[in-house]
């Protein structure tokens, strides 16, 4: 039942019809191989994907922006939710997951960038154009502060007060109001209110904080 060659393989099957030739016993094998590792790579790759992009989901970033006259004013933040995303209940937020009296890194993940392509005047504060990090801090009584920082790319927590002392700029009031309903996850907005001015605002829960800001003149 070997395979067979020269004058007698006229005269029957070059194989068997129950028996592959070694060459293509041989080739069969590799193909498979290549088959199983291929699919065990794609298998890993996919894995770690899903794996990465579970993690990223957790906290999403965003953009949001408005041409108040001419000027882009932008924030980019990250959006945390409310859900604990180890054990799956649902978290209170002002008091317990933010707490008050302490600073805040508006979102989560890196901190939270305010860009404005011209000054503007935000809180009553005379802020140059520029890129900047935005910080809160919300209070028991109902107030909260939005903290400007002229350092960018630090990690959100924790705040260090006496290092980030020399870099804060202001610390402007924040307009504390009742949302409609639950906003969840954490939502951030820059809006146009009127000529050269606009608001920026920040939601989550029940609870929304606000500061206007305008075009220098």
């Amino acid at each position: 039942s070997a395979c067979l060659s020269g004058p007698r393989a006229g005269r029957m099957a070059v194989c068997s019809k129950f028996v592959v030739c070694q060459p293509t016993l041989i080739l069969m094998n590799r193909l498979k191989f290549i088959l199983v590792l291929t699919a065990a790579v794609c298998g890993v790759t996919s894995l770690t994907a899903q794996e990465k992009k579970k993690k990223e989901v957790l906290s999403p970033k965003a953009t949001v922006q408005a041409d108040i006259d001419g000027n882009e004013v932008k924030v980019v933040y990250s959006r945390p939710a409310m859900r604990n995303p180890k054990g799956g209940e649902t978290r209170k937020v002002w008091g317990k997951l933010v707490p008050y009296g302490k600073v805040w890194r508006t979102g989560a993940n890196a901190a939270t960038l305010l860009t404005t392509q011209k000054p503007i005047v935000i809180g009553g504060y005379e802020l140059a154009a520029g890129t900047y990090s935005l910080f809160t801090q919300p209070e028991a009584d109902g107030s909260a502060k939005l903290i400007i920082n002229k350092k960018t790319g630090q990690w959100g927590i924790p705040y260090k007060d006496d290092e980030e002392k020399a870099n804060e700029l202001a610390r402007v009031d924040l307009k504390k109001a009742q949302t409609d309903g639950t906003v969840d996850p954490f939502t951030m907005a820059v809006a146009k209110t009127g000529a050269g001015a606009g608001v920026i605002t920040m939601a989550w829960e029940n609870t929304q904080y606000s500061v206007a800001f305008a075009n220098k003149k």
